[in-house]
């Protein structure tokens, strides 16, 4: 069978940047093998599926090389990027709202299409606060010391648990190299199930010009070595500077930068700031190719 399929350069406004991600339509019926080997074939981090659903206007899962994941962001750009090129998201109107079904919840989506420019904002859950880490154990994974580390680490959910971390300076943050040793003996330590545990996400206030907050996201094997844009973990952050009062309800948030993929993603805490109800992240689309997967 032929199934449609686009590659989508999500919170870029150009190609080649951002984070790419393949989003496969009519996918219901794949099994997970083909999904997560799909993944490995295109070399990147995620590829999502299309697929049927009884509780929102689309359904979609998200695979990693080696799992499928509950809910991550750049997909859900390229999910709804692509769903506009494929025309069954209609923005005649010069904007559009639907609702995506993931394993994480349902999630309100706004796309605007204007001049030929699409963005998307999507509403992640309230952020969930889980357990503080210990600033000196999180930057020995990376090869850091306590002193790099700004505060205190905690992992926050918006949909998938990161360690959100922030560091003193950018040059801390260009030092960080992964241990992946030394990230599998914290998840483990951790309590949660390894696998919800997602790597710890870096970040230092300001970083990159036209950014409030500059992060990265180090990867281990079998996965890239670093991740140019990462939604998800962009909502946890937001969730994590609001409760922590370092940045106000609205923000700018950069990443990829020093991979040659800059990625941007405007970013609002809805509610109170020490307890937020939700956290919006709105970024723009590429569609780079388009084309069939037979498989």
């Amino acid at each position: 069978m032929s199934r449609l399929l686009d590659w989508v350069d999500a919170f870029a406004e150009r190609p080649f940047a951002g984070n790419a991600c393949a989003v496969v339509h009519d996918a219901g019926d794949l099994p997970p093998e083909t999904r997560m080997a799909l993944v490995r074939e295109t070399s990147l981090s995620e590829c999502a599926f299309v697929v049927p659903s009884d509780k929102a206007d689309f359904g979609a899962r998200y695979y990693l090389a080696d799992r499928e994941i509950p809910m991550a962001g750049h997909p859900t750009v390229a999910t709804a990027v692509s769903l506009v090129h494929r025309g069954a998201v209609d923005v005649s109107s010069g904007r559009a709202a639907f609702t995506l079904e993931l394993p994480a919840g349902v999630l309100p989506i706004e796309v605007t299409a204007e001049g030929g420019r699409v963005t998307v904002r999507m509403v992640q859950r309230r952020p969930e606060f889980i357990d503080a880490q210990d600033p000196a154990e999180i930057a020995a994974i990376f090869g850091l010391s306590a002193e790099d580390v700004d505060g205190v680490p905690r992992i926050v959910s918006t949909g998938n648990p990161f360690c959100v971390t922030l560091l003193r300076s950018p040059e801390a943050l260009r030092r960080a190299r992964l241990d992946p040793e030394r990230l599998r003996a914290w998840r483990a330590g951790t309590g949660l199930p390894a696998a919800a545990v997602m790597e710890p996400f870096l970040s230092v206030i300001g970083g990159e010009a036209g950014c409030d907050v500059f992060s990265r996201l180090l990867l281990p094997p079998p996965l890239p070595a670093e991740d140019p844009f990462t939604g998800s973990a962009t909502g946890s952050l937001a969730g994590y500077l609001s409760a922590e009062g370092r940045l106000g309800p609205r923000f700018v948030a950069g990443q990829g930068d020093w991979m040659g993929r800059p990625g941007r993603a405007e970013v609002e805490v809805i509610g109170p700031a020490a307890a937020p109800e939700g956290i919006a992240v709105a970024g723009a689309g590429v569609v780079l190719m388009s084309g069939e997967l037979r498989v």
